[in-house]
């Protein structure tokens, strides 16, 4: 991680609030940190401040902040970045400090905070704090609480962290551009007591969608549903780095969407409860177990369980088409197309033609020729083979014996012996067909036109 100590180009002012600070002003703002890696970073220990159980950003970081006079001072640059969406593909992004989505920010409960953005976009850009309760002018909506932040200048927001719970923030100016080109990030709000909601292991991650067409670098920002990647933290597997836990652990995912789109996110291997909105903490009595949680768009859901199922677990988000990569939506369905013949006179035209999709979608291992800077639809290896999968998906490792702390990978889970589901070689039952079911090929079919219905 580096620091950005230069951060208004040309030596312009800043403006706070309504009012214009001079150059001596701005030079001492707090420091800009930015990350370049797009790994997971360790959780961030308060180094001052109240104490708090700090959370581990999937694939992200935390802001550092500064106090002075008992303010935490924070200070986010929005502008372009890179950003690695997986081995083998980058994005023109817009961001904060480096990344998208932009560092999450934890404060605790009555926390007096001072945000300062600066503006490294060629547009102007607010930001909107979501699902903070705070004075209006701190709304940071665009033409109705506050002027645009012009390019190269830097506003200051100031409020205080109300109420404990999970919360997003992004840009209300030009959000169709902005927020499809990767602006977003998360905020934590701890609670006082460092006792209440506290758990072992503390994820979160914000829901994103991008339209990058294949063999390009920037997304389609005016695409409203037919987008071809789906991320976690801007980026899709195999690029997702897994959740790992401690057997016994209780573990918490806050899930934020600020896709175009709802998500049901899928945990394998556990029942959780749903702890947490946007809106603040559900109480013990109003909980309920599940296995999938559907996210609607501009929501976020807290999830907690124990981790009591040692092993590597899936969680995805649970539309088949979200975890692929690099999809093309106008691809004829072939399974059961007999290609004999066509495809010999094809290769004659095409040499190198390769017959795809007659038997179902999966390559077997088979690798093809991609455009520059593109993923395979579908990708990833683990330890019996293919995983066949893409988009938003992770594995959850479930380890016993693991340090307090320790998030590094442990590699694939060792299955006790009989505990692997393995192809069957002796007598196989017959499989009693279903009464009613359907006609063999020599009963005739009865098809009837169907009338005209009424609404």
């Amino acid at each position: 991680m580096t620091s950005r100590r230069t951060f208004l180009s040309n030596g312009g002012a800043a403006l706070v609030g309504a009012s214009l600070v001079t150059r001596a002003g701005a030079a001492s703002l707090p420091e800009a940190p930015v990350q370049s890696s797009g790994a997971t970073s360790a959780p961030l220990a308060p180094p001052n401040g109240r104490p708090y159980n700090p959370v581990v950003t999937l694939n992200g970081w935390t802001l550092p902040w500064r106090m002075k006079d008992g303010v935490k001072e924070f200070h986010l640059v929005a502008e372009p970045v890179v950003r690695e969406l997986a081995p083998g593909m980058q994005a023109n992004l817009w961001g904060y400090n480096g990344q998208s989505p932009g560092p999450t920010i934890e404060v605790v409960e009555g926390d007096r905070v001072r945000i300062f953005v600066t503006n490294k976009l060629p547009e102007h850009t607010s930001i909107h704090w979501h699902g903070q309760i705070l004075p209006c002018g701190m709304d940071g909506v665009t033409g109705l609480t506050q002027p645009g932040i012009a390019p190269g200048k830097t506003f200051v927001y100031e409020f205080v962290a109300r109420h404990a719970g999970t919360f997003m923030y992004h840009p209300h100016a030009d959000e169709m551009q902005q927020m499809a080109m990767g602006m977003m990030g998360s905020w934590v709000t701890h609670p006082k007591d460092m006792r209440q909601h506290a758990v072992e292991r503390d994820y979160v991650l914000l829901l994103g969608a991008y339209d990058i067409e294949p063999g390009s670098y920037t997304p389609r920002t005016n695409t409203m549903l037919d987008f071809n990647l789906w991320t976690f933290n801007s980026r899709v597997f195999p690029g997702i780095d897994p959740m790992v836990a401690r057997l016994g652990d209780r573990v918490r995912i806050r899930v934020g969407n600020l896709t175009m789109t709802n998500h049901p996110v899928h945990l394998h291997g556990h029942r959780f409860e749903v702890a947490g909105t946007d809106g603040g903490w559900v109480r013990p009595e109003a909980r309920w177990p599940e296995v999938s949680v559907d996210i609607a768009v501009g929501q976020m859901r807290a999830i907690e369980f124990v981790a009591d199922n040692p092993g590597d677990w899936a969680f995805h988000c649970h539309k088949s088409h979200h975890t692929m990569n690099a999809m093309g939506h106008q691809v004829p369905n072939l399974i059961g197309v007999d290609h004999r013949g066509v495809a010999d006179k094809i290769s004659d035209l095409i040499p190198g033609y390769m017959v795809m999709g007659d038997k179902g979608g999966a390559m077997g291992g088979m690798k093809m020729p991609l455009p520059e800077n593109t993923l395979p639809m579908m990708d990833g290896r683990g330890p019996f083979g293919e995983l066949d999968m893409g988009g938003m998906f992770t594995v959850l490792k479930v380890r016993e014996g693991l340090a307090r702390g320790d998030y590094r990978d442990p590699g694939w889970y060792k299955h006790p012996a009989g505990t692997v589901a393995r192809e069957w070689t002796g007598e196989v039952p017959a499989a009693p067909q279903a009464p009613g079911g359907a006609a063999s090929a020599s009963e005739p079919v009865t098809v009837r036109k169907p009338t005209t219905h009424k609404h």
